[in-house]
């Protein structure tokens, strides 16, 4: 059974992929430091598997405890790295942060690696590279424009260092990830996404508004050049995105030689923010409180993926719908009242 560390993997994809990596026959180890994620995430998966799942409290600039972890948990057979910070706004307010800790932890993750001669690593990125695409759907060889935000430049840099890592290293195996828009909950409603404070995606402060938690939902800009005004995006179910890890794995174990490919994940259809307000209304039968507002600092107008090459290479493609993730994420937000 293969080992395969997972550094945020009490986060909300890490937790989803977690439980994946179990059901196609992996053994993952979570790292995680807690201060993006909650503890309960554990329990959760637990209770899906009917099993526990290895995890170390770590921070992944911690050079000391991410070896320690490596030692404790040898042989490691691979890697895949969520741990960041990721709210595009809060990047705008406080970039040093995240060109500390999203920059700096690949870094030492990459040394730890390397000492302990594990070469196949699958990367958390993001659509957010390719800035304000000329275009939608983007397919992986869109030019990347200057991300729109510290956030997405961190993306930008993150997958330069692992360009540049693989030509010294040539045992490497790496697999860069690009997500679109991550939403929805497990069917089973016991892990979701568990935001800190108020949300900063959509489909969770929504959730929330129609709890009561939220007064109302703030639609952020409605005079973008779409045809209702509001942003487009591409959102997929983390279920489904959980899954394309394991067919990463599973696609780096055909392949000899080492590697750095790319790969989109996303539906390979756009949505607006109403439309996705209107079908959560539709789903759960709850009318939602909004107003719309100034655009947000860092957002881009529209852009979803083109997915085919994850589909032919990895041979992954979305499964579910977004009835399915607002569905899912709703039944999650009312477990959550209990």
């Amino acid at each position: 059974m293969k080992k395969i560390i997972v550094t945020g993997g009490a986060g909300f994809i890490g937790s989803h992929t977690v439980v994946e990596l179990v059901n196609a026959g992996y053994e993952p180890v979570i790292i995680d430091d807690f201060r993006n994620s909650r503890e309960s995430a554990l329990q959760g998966i637990e209770t899906i598997l009917g099993r526990s799942v290895s995890c170390h409290r770590a921070d992944c600039n911690d050079a000391e405890a991410m070896d320690k972890v490596f030692r404790n948990e040898a042989p490691i057979n691979g890697v895949i790295h969520f741990a960041a910070d990721k709210a595009v706004g809060e990047s705008v307010t406080d970039p040093l942060k995240y060109y500390g800790n999203n920059i700096g932890s690949l870094v030492v993750l990459l040394k730890v690696m390397k000492v302990h001669n594990v070469n196949d690593l699958v990367f958390s990125s993001s659509c957010t590279v390719y800035g304000q695409p000329d275009h939608s759907p983007v397919t992986e060889e869109s030019p990347d424009k200057n991300a729109s935000s510290p956030y997405g430049t961190t993306k930008v840099l993150c997958e330069q260092i692992l360009q540049d890592h693989k030509i010294a290293e040539p045992k490497l195996k790496v697999t860069i990830l690009r997500y679109f828009n991550p939403n929805g909950a497990h069917p089973s409603a016991q892990i979701g996404e568990l935001p800190l404070g108020v949300p900063t995606n959509l489909v969770p402060y929504i959730a929330q508004t129609a709890a009561g938690i939220r007064e109302e939902l703030t639609v952020h800009g409605g005079d973008y050049n779409t045809s209702d005004g509001s942003c487009i995006r591409d959102y997929i179910h983390v279920v489904d995105l959980a899954k394309a890890h394991v067919q990463a794995f599973d696609f780096m174990d055909r392949k000899n030689a080492p590697l750095a490919e790319i790969f989109n994940l996303g539906t390979g259809n756009g949505t607006s923010v109403l439309e996705v307000v209107k079908t959560f209304e539709e789903v759960s039968g709850v009318s939602l409180k909004y107003t719309v507002g100034p655009r947000r600092p860092g957002d881009i107008e529209q852009i979803w993926a083109e997915p085919s090459k994850a589909n032919n290479e990895l041979g992954w493609e979305c499964e579910l719908s977004m009835k399915d993730a607002l569905a899912d994420a709703w039944r999650w937000q009312q477990k959550l009242a209990e």
